[in-house]
């Protein structure tokens, strides 16, 4: 399976206050993020472990619009040690959004967070709920917690 890919992103996926994986402090407010892609599935039984155990624990979540996968944003260099079974770690490429800039824009507004930064797709939990992009170690725990829940249910039937 390949973790580690170059996609094209409108405008760079930016964050400014989470650390880079086995970093010392913040990433670069300009830094782009890298983006986890899971089953929907999979994905959204994640968002409720990573909900239900702090609401600060998951950062902006994108969904595409056929509802096949979930993307959620990772602060930049996940993607090089990125080995999770059936999902894949994406560089940005430094194209997206800045989601410090989208909280700002949709708070000053009052509406949304506009225009997700991945071409066909929307928010599931836009920017403005998180400043944060999702801990690694932390989504990478959610999603293996996940992955079990599904195995045992289906194994119910």
């Amino acid at each position: 399976m390949e973790t580690r890919q170059s996609i094209d992103r409108r405008a760079p996926l930016s964050t400014e206050a989470a650390p880079p994986p086995g970093g010392e402090g913040p990433a670069d407010p300009g830094d782009p993020c890298d983006l986890v892609t899971v089953p929907t599935r999979q994905g959204l039984e994640a968002v409720d472990i990573l909900r239900r155990g702090s609401s600060e624990a998951v950062g902006p979540v994108l969904h595409d619009d056929s509802c096949d996968t979930l993307g959620f944003l990772v602060p930049p260099g996940t993607a090089d040690a990125w080995d999770v079974p059936g999902s894949t770690c994406t560089q940005t490429d430094g194209r997206g959004v800045s989601l410090v800039a989208e909280a700002a824009a949709s708070e000053d507004s009052g509406a949304g967070s506009g225009e997700p930064p991945v071409e066909g797709s929307d928010w599931l939990l836009p920017p403005e709920d998180s400043e944060l992009a999702t801990d690694p170690v932390v989504l990478r725990a959610a999603l293996d917690e996940a992955a079990r829940l599904i195995e045992a249910a289906d194994n119910c039937r």
